[in-house]
């Protein structure tokens, strides 16, 4: 068996830590680094029903996409919500490490999952990271549709493709619009709406898209360019496919070193929103 140590070296290896952003909070949390390691646990947040499965899982290791303490801390005191995960986790010899940024911008990162999730055929980086000759990484994906297909079936696709929420899919723009490229980023996009329409993008699929935001995008049209439709999932929901493109990295690592490892990917449903209430469309 692997100790910890060997097994974040290997994770480090596929989500360097110094290219994640400066404001961000990635590597381990808390663990042993002699401890042996024998099952790994995926998942998005590392909130306490996560914790609560790999300790019924006997895991050792959980690897999620969200830090913990984005925001650092004073104090892990198990009075606090965050402090009693840290608490179990420790109680238990389970250790926790986070790759997120430093996920995104992977090659293949978060958004190459959510394309595959989609099945749709990844062109390039959406902004590419300068530092990578290759132009293979970076933040989200420029992708094609083969063959295309309207804005609603589009949709339609990423309903049925993406882990249901309680949010579900909404659409901004002409859902009879004919769709041949469209960009995708996982988890929260509406900062990228320059990217998006300087790559030509029938479409933008991503997360936590705000109103004003997405009223600028859809008023923007011009001659040239024409609407961009815009597709707005889950955050969680954008985000999970990366845990299987994940587990089956570390699992290829674990044959090549003859670890027999055991990698599991959560299906908890971590998304914050518990339901939906809708009396339909307004026209």
């Amino acid at each position: 068996m692997p100790r910890l140590s060997e097994v974040i070296a290997a994770l480090d290896a596929l989500w360097p830590p110094e290219r994640a952003e400066g404001w961000d909070a990635v590597g381990t949390v808390c663990g042993d680094p002699e401890a042996e390691v024998r099952r790994v646990l995926f998942a998005v947040d590392p909130v306490q029903e996560i914790a609560d499965e790999a300790v019924k899982l006997g895991a050792d290791l959980i690897v999620t996409h969200h830090p913990l303490y984005l925001r650092g801390t004073t104090t892990v005191a198990a009075g606090h919500f965050k402090g009693r995960v840290v608490h179990a986790l420790i109680k238990h010899d389970i250790a926790l490490h986070v790759a997120h940024t430093n996920a995104d911008t992977a090659d293949p990162g978060v958004s190459d999952a959510l394309a595959g999730a989609l099945d749709i055929r990844v062109v390039r980086p959406l902004v590419p990271d300068a530092t990578d000759p290759t132009g293979r990484r970076g933040l989200g994906r420029i992708c094609e549709l083969d063959p295309p297909m309207t804005l609603g079936e589009f949709a339609a696709r990423a309903a049925a493709r993406l882990p249901a929420t309680a949010q579900g899919i909404r659409v901004a723009g002409d859902t009879g619009a004919l769709v041949r490229t469209v960009a995708v980023s996982g988890g929260s996009g509406d900062g990228l709406f320059d990217a998006v329409r300087a790559s030509g993008a029938d479409a933008f699929l991503t997360a936590d898209l705000r109103h004003h935001p997405v009223s600028e995008a859809t008023q923007a049209a011009s001659p040239s360019s024409g609407p961009l439709g815009l597709i707005d999932a889950a955050h969680w929901a954008t985000e999970w496919p990366w845990c299987e493109q994940a587990a089956a990295q570390l699992d290829e690592i674990s044959d090549r070193h003859g670890w027999d490892l055991r990698v599991h990917v959560s299906k908890t449903v971590t998304d914050p929103w518990s339901s939906h209430h809708s009396s339909g469309a307004p026209n």
